[in-house]
């Protein structure tokens, strides 16, 4: 391991955090807010950082792929921490709770324990935004288009970010591919924003809104999150961005570049649009039947079901007091998550596919024993180390999410509250059900329960193994 070359990388990113606080600084100058805790975060995220990245400087060497995960591991953590000091620094929230709302931030998440968001400065509710903008298209993303000017390469950065899934580069080179997607991801940003603004919106609300829609994120300005503005155009334009973050972004490039053909037969785009179209089509049909209050029942189903299923979290409806089925089908969603290679959290479409494709296989194989099938997936063949690691990625998902579940139990929560409190945790949704529900915030739990939330937050952002290589021994010792 080379340590000092990580520092060095590690002490950049600091940099790059406290740069970007200067945006929520020169806003609260603007806006005569309290600059000091924006002036003295930056300034510790500026200070540390520099320090490290010039101490580390004359260090030579390449980077490594035990580098690469502790590089990665250790960026989320940082990032979260001094993330966290504008909000111990205008006495909003104290560290544990600043910890985890910076966690849920970065992680796009979008679970808060903040009870009256409104009254919070606009300065650090811009900031609260761009931690999920940010965290979005993935810190790491971010830093592959800066590491190479420290003449590091970034591929090993880019594969540690996502792990068990084949990264299908749009370019030869890494730096090149980052760029494109973050070009997609600010486009798609900028358009919502204009759209949110001409639907209504103040440019304050429209900002924040589209940097944690796209994202995935759901952080909202208001107490009451989209529901508080009451307007259907302002609905429609989030649910067609939440979707648009939900997708692979390199099909979105795909659709620049002219490949429709391609974006059309993608077997997991077919998947997530047709669990979004049915899970709607229920839901809807499950409010008209139950008489719940609402004033369109198919535009209240279609915008929380892409808001769960795109783990962007934003509500309009307290889906808590709809009928059962309609919770449970909810539940679901925040399971299965978006496409894979989009700002979503969950499980991933792409997952989902490949288990139910090695559970027919498997059938197969009982049925007609003297047959050799494979797993198959857009016509060829997946190999076996892939459908092992997606086995083992479930069992890993959701062995962590019953252990979470058990902590929350054990502080005296009940199974609905734990459970969703767990699942949209390591999924990154959001809202859960119970005590965890879209009206409530995380922060009646203990202060170890949300440790063990933002954990598990950090945790499925990172697909999980990420940070488990990490804690093998074995690991190191190669």
């Amino acid at each position: 391991m080379n340590a000092l070359l990580n520092g060095r990388i590690l002490g950049w990113f600091l940099v790059g955090i406290g740069a970007i606080q200067a945006i929520p600084l020169a806003m609260a100058i603007s806006l005569g807010e309290d600059y000091h805790p924006f002036f003295f975060s930056a300034g510790a995220a500026l200070i540390v950082g520099a320090a490290l990245a010039f101490s580390c400087r004359d260090t030579r060497g390449d980077l490594r792929l035990r580098d690469s995960f502790l590089i990665v591991g250790l960026a989320w953590i940082l990032a979260s921490i001094f993330g966290a000091f504008p909000y111990v620094f205008f006495s909003v929230l104290h560290p544990i709770d600043a910890f985890f709302e910076s966690v849920s931030g970065f992680t796009t998440t979008g679970t808060t324990v903040m009870a009256q968001i409104e009254a919070a400065p606009h300065s650090l509710l811009l900031w609260r935004a761009i931690t999920q903008w940010l965290g979005g298209m993935g810190i790491i993303v971010f830093a592959i288009a800066i590491v190479p000017l420290l003449g590091i390469g970034g591929m090993q950065l880019f594969k540690a970010e996502i792990p068990g899934i084949s990264v299908d580069k749009l370019r030869p080179r890494v730096t090149e591919t980052a760029r494109r997607l973050l070009f997609i991801y600010a486009a798609f940003t900028s358009a919502e924003c204009i759209a949110l603004w001409m639907a209504g919106m103040s440019a304050y609300d429209a900002l924040c809104h589209s940097l944690t829609t796209v994202s995935t994120g759901g952080f909202s300005t208001r107490d009451s999150s989209v529901g508080a503005f009451g307007s259907a155009k302002i609905e429609w334009i989030i649910i067609a961005f939440m979707f648009l973050g939900g997708v692979n972004f390199a099909l979105h490039y795909r659709v620049v570049s002219g490949q429709l053909k391609k974006v059309v037969e993608d077997v997991e785009l077919r998947y997530f649009v047709g669990v979004i179209l049915v899970s709607t089509l229920i839901v809807a049909w499950l409010l008209v039947t139950s008489d719940a209050p609402g004033a369109s029942p198919l535009r209240t189903a279609m915008f929380q079901v892409v808001s769960i299923v795109t783990t962007a979290g934003y509500g309009t409806a307290d889906f808590d007091t709809w009928p059962t089925l309609a919770g449970l089908v909810l539940l679901q969603l925040m399971i299965l998550g978006g496409m894979a290679g989009s700002t979503s959290g969950g499980v991933k479409g792409l997952r989902v596919i490949l288990g139910f494709r090695v559970f027919a296989n498997t059938m197969t194989r009982i049925r007609k024993p003297r047959v050799v099938s494979s797993v198959k997936y857009a016509g060829q063949t997946v190999p076996a180390d892939l459908v092992v690691g997606v086995g083992a990625f479930f069992i890993a998902y959701f062995g962590i999410a019953a252990a979470a579940t058990a902590v929350v139990s054990l502080a005296g929560y009940d199974i609905v509250t734990s459970a969703s409190a767990a699942l949209t945790s390591i999924g990154n949704v959001g809202p859960g059900l119970g005590s965890a529900g879209p009206t409530e915030t995380f922060a009646h739990f203990p202060s170890h329960v949300k440790l063990v939330l933002a954990a598990c937050m950090v945790l499925g952002r990172l697909e999980i193994f990420t940070i488990i290589v990490l804690l093998q021994p074995g690991f190191w010792r190669r």
